[in-house]
């Protein structure tokens, strides 16, 4: 009898991240709801409980280093291990009325804050207790706006979308991954980054041409890869970006 697994998803009480939280609980997946505003990541939590999934809110705040711990130290004391982490939780803030060279350092700061350095933050603290499931993932939300061929080229469908600050982070995002990835090349960790598509959320903004379900689909996948599937990888919808 297989052991029912245990996922962590920040920033998961909206959009992106509460639908893919949704669809690994259809997956009989335990949810930890992570969200820095505990009400909202309560009320997630409750309405994946009345769809009949197992959820529970988790505060974290993943720009807040007490936070951090505060949640590494709640999930070890009461389940001892985690499965999946899913780096959800981001921020872009770039004016898009700016050009490159005029975004702000507190731009550029903030934006880094979230999503660099406290993506690497939740993954170092949640790392002991990856490393004690039978087969850890680690998915970190990406974008193809993170990647550097595609904004070399004129002909490709992001040349024109400079928002330096969100997309070198992301740029970094990837980077991280692949270092990462080699640390755990001989473990049955895998950590992958994946770009959900441009999906109707309140970042994605009404141009945008995917639904919700799609959007989670890529974090999905990677977050329940079988033991042969790709590491150090950066896809959408299982097929790999340019870096």
């Amino acid at each position: 009898m297989s052991i029912q697994k245990i996922a962590l998803i920040t920033g998961a009480n909206k959009g992106i991240g509460l639908e893919t939280a949704r669809q690994l609980g259809q997956q009989k997946i335990t949810l930890l709801i992570g969200a820095r505003d505990a009400a909202k990541g309560e009320a997630a939590a409750r309405q994946l409980r009345e769809e009949g999934l197992e959820a529970r809110a988790i505060t974290i705040d993943v720009s807040d280093a007490a936070s951090i711990r505060d949640a590494a130290s709640l999930v070890g004391d009461e389940f001892g291990r985690l499965d999946i982490l899913i780096n959800n939780a981001g921020a872009m803030l770039d004016d898009p009325a700016k050009k490159v060279s005029e975004q702000s350092l507190d731009t550029w700061r903030s934006t880094f804050e979230t999503n660099v350095f406290g993506l690497i933050a939740t993954t170092q603290a949640f790392l002991p207790l990856l490393r004690k499931s039978e087969a850890g993932r680690i998915v970190n939300l990406s974008s193809i706006l993170a990647s550097n061929t595609l904004h070399l080229d004129p002909a490709s469908p992001i040349y024109d979308f400079k928002l330096p600050a969100y997309n070198v982070s992301k740029s970094t995002v990837n980077a991280w991954t692949v270092q990462l990835a080699y640390e755990l090349r001989d473990t049955p960790i895998k950590v992958n980054a994946a770009h959900p598509g441009w999906v109707k959320t309140d970042m994605g903004g009404e141009g945008a041409t995917m639904e919700l379900p799609d959007g989670a689909k890529t974090s999905v996948a990677l977050a329940t890869l079988p033991a042969d599937g790709p590491s150090g990888a950066f896809l959408h919808l299982g097929e790999p970006l340019p870096w």
